[in-house]
Parts: C-alpha cells; structure tokens; sequence
C-alpha cells in the first residue's frame, strides 16, 4: 500500500488526520502504517536524520462517509494514532504513508534526466530576458516531487543529466518525476522537469528507530 501525499492534518478523536490520494493498494481499518521520512533532524555533524514514524489506522473517511477500506481514487482523510504535535500545521506534508517496510527508500541525492524550456512561463519582456539558461552547478533550485517541495543544489551536470542534493530528505521511488523551479526577480519559475535515474539512500545509521 502507498498513500500519496499527507496533505492537511487536524486533530480528532486525539490523533492527527492526514488527507491525500491513495496511489496503489488499498489502507483497511485497523492496519498498521508507516510514515516516510518522518521526523527530520540534524546530527551532530549536521547531517540529516530522519525517524519513520508508526502508528495504525484508526478511521478512514471520503468526504463525510466513514470506510472500512480505501483504494485509488478521489482524495481519502486516514485518521491515526500519531501524536497531534506531530501534523499539525502541516508539518507532514508531502510525506507517504504506508504499510510498514513496504515503502519506497529515502535518498538524500539524486541523480535525473531533465528537460529544459526554452523560455520562462509568465515573464514578460525581450526574448534574452525570458530564455532558460543551462543549469549551472553549485545553483539552488526548487525541486518538487509529487506534493513534496524541497531544496536541491546542482551537484554537477552534463547534458540532460544532472546530479541534486536535497535539502530535506525525500521518500520516492526510482523513475518518479519531478519538476525544476528557479528563482527569477523574486519568484520561483518553472524552469523543466525531470525523472529520477538513480540517488544516494540515507543509510540506516540516519534512520533513527521507529516512534
């Protein structure tokens, strides 16, 4: 089972609620779950760790008809066990949620093939004004997989490949694609997207044990 994206959470009946579309599988009353990555943190070297978080499923909803399961389709409110401090101001956002060791890997870099438009979407002005330019390495970029936004600096490129280390840890699957923003006069502007290749996985010394 994969849930795709932990959206809004609230707090009823004492546990957070995330709200988002199931993507593959079917979540049942009862199951236990998983979200990923889950808490994030830093180390002492300021590396990045992240906890996966547990819980069960406490009630499934579609708008206000309570389910005994779910499967793909339509948006779907999962209620949970996980502490409320946890969800709220949706701090869960763009996570999956899943049945437990069943769940992509999470990866600190990756590495794509991209795409490039040839001008700026929105911006007005001359043609050299709203032209794409190459990605350049060392360059901060927006980088947005399913719901999830993220930062990523351009670790080298060549050609239409391209290698990213993520400001937060993300939990995908290979193949997943994404979509390139940069900042232009103050604002992100959709630059090209991408597929992910291959990525470096957060190893399993990073992955504090489960809540």
């Amino acid at each position: 089972v994969k849930k795709k994206m932990w959206g809004e959470n609230v707090n009823v009946g004492g546990g957070g609620v995330g709200g988002g579309s199931i993507i593959e599988g079917v979540l049942r009353l009862g199951q236990e779950i998983e979200v990923r990555p889950g808490i994030m943190s830093k180390n002492v070297d300021t590396s990045m760790k992240c906890t996966p978080i547990r819980s069960r499923i406490v009630s499934l909803f579609a708008e206000e008809n309570e389910l005994q399961y779910a499967v793909p389709g339509g948006l779907i409110g999962v209620g949970t066990k996980i502490d409320p401090m946890l969800t709220r101001a949706d701090r869960l956002v763009g996570q999956v949620l899943g049945e437990v060791g069943k769940l992509p890997d999470i990866y600190t870099e990756v590495e794509i093939s991209f795409y490039l438009l040839r001008r700026l979407l929105g911006v007005k002005g001359d043609a050299a004004q709203g032209k794409v330019q190459k990605l350049a390495k060392g360059e901060i970029l927006m980088v947005n997989i399913g719901s999830m936004s993220t930062g990523g600096r351009v670790v080298a490129v060549k050609n239409d490949l391209a290698k990213l280390a993520l400001t937060n840890p993300v939990c995908t699957d290979l193949g997943e694609k994404l979509a390139l923003s940069r900042r232009v006069e103050k604002h992100w502007r959709l630059i090209g997207w991408g597929q992910i290749r291959r990525g470096t996985k957060m190893e399993d010394d990073k992955l504090g044990s489960n809540l």
